[in-house]
């Protein structure tokens, strides 16, 4: 048996999307940018998806730009808001994904940007009280950049309570939304969201494919530069067969989304009731409840030598899952997320995340593996 638990790292893709995909790279493999049939076929196969994911986040189509990954999409608009907008402080949580963080150290390295860490609890929540100080205190152009749901603890963010904190005092909102979209309604207009990132490969959709929101009232030149693609926002041919797999991703997902909510929330209350009646000692990272992400359940384990080695040894007996953000892969200590919580050195953290395709039979395997490891 091999039970596929780290759904917050990538998702299978769906069936039809691979369908759609192969249909598209078979018969639609027309240049976008050329005028004839099988351009203009192409073309239209992006501009159908666009129109798809601007209805999924309440944007314009022109909002909308397509790219190859979420990290792509908040290097540009992160580096691009200072160099187009006159941004000259930053304001983010401790707990961002690396993308973010690092984005924003090259600027304050590089450029001077001020740069302002939220405080956060013992469960990954800023302090919009804080947020709102910070924010009236001084005029200088700012933008915050707190994310939606975070990939290692599972814990979301107001991110309408945020929005409009900005709006009130006249600064920028970036929201890394990757591990929400198709998950969870998400609406720019409502939350006051500026700028807004998404991944295909995280709700059921292609690797190498992701998108960017940004607003209208915000627009910010190119990021990467040697043609007209993307309304001349982001050069280079389109990658037409993910741009088509993407949109069905986000078809599918939206019809599915609280069926997919309901199965996931079943999961890990199920999951979380298991590992508390059958381990000693076991608690979980970040909000349990309705501000955390169902498909997510960080695990605490106390300290042992085999607790250790879980992760490995769950691999070895067919179950994978992680210890945290995939892109820390291989870093035994504590993820940045880890430190900034508080969350003891000397327990062990797992991460376990669930998807459609996941079933309480599998949990159930998990959790005999896991009694006979701690």
């Amino acid at each position: 048996m091999r039970i596929y638990l780290d759904n917050a790292a990538t998702t299978q893709m769906h069936p039809d999307v691979i369908k759609e995909m192969l249909s598209v790279m078979s018969e639609d493999y027309g240049n976008p940018s050329s005028i004839h049939r099988h351009g203009r076929t192409a073309k239209a196969i992006v501009e159908q998806a666009r129109k798809v994911v601007a209805n999924l986040i309440n944007a314009s189509i022109g909002e909308v730009f397509f790219m190859s990954s979420a990290t792509e999409a908040n290097n540009m608009i992160l580096k691009n808001a200072v160099r187009d907008l006159g941004v000259k402080r930053m304001i983010v949580s401790p707990t961002e994904h690396p993308c973010v963080l690092e984005s924003i150290e090259s600027l304050k390295n590089l450029q001077s940007v001020e740069t302002v860490y939220l405080s956060v609890d013992e469960k990954g929540n800023i302090d919009l009280v804080q947020l709102e100080d910070l924010l009236s205190a001084s005029s200088i152009k700012t933008l915050v950049s707190v994310m939606h749901g975070n990939n290692e603890i599972g814990t979301l963010s107001d991110i309408d309570a945020i929005g409009h904190l900005c709006a009130k005092y006249d600064a920028f909102y970036h929201c890394d939304a990757v591990q929400t979209i198709g998950k969870y309604k998400v609406d720019v207009q409502t939350s006051c969201i500026h700028f807004l990132s998404g991944s295909a490969h995280k709700f059921h959709g292609p690797k190498g494919c992701g998108f960017a929101f940004i607003s209208n009232e915000t627009m910010i030149s190119p990021y990467i530069h040697g043609g007209a693609q993307e309304r001349n926002m982001r050069a280079g041919t389109e990658n037409v067969a993910g741009i088509a797999g993407l949109a069905k991703a986000v078809e599918i997902s939206k019809v599915n989304m609280e069926k997919n909510l309901h199965h996931c929330r079943m999961l890990k209350c199920y999951l979380s009731e298991k590992l508390l009646a059958n381990v000693v000692d076991v608690r979980f990272n970040g909000n349990q409840g309705d501000m955390s992400m169902e498909h997510v359940l960080s695990v605490s384990f106390p300290s042992s030598s085999k607790a250790d080695m879980l992760v490995m040894n769950l691999d070895i007996a067919g179950v994978s899952a992680s210890s945290g953000s995939a892109c820390s892969a291989g870093i035994e200590e504590d993820s940045h997320v880890m430190i900034a919580i508080g969350h003891p050195s000397e327990r062990k953290t797992i991460r376990f995340s669930f998807s459609v395709f996941n079933s309480i039979t599998e949990l159930d395997y998990l959790v005999e593996k896991i009694k006979g490891m701690v």
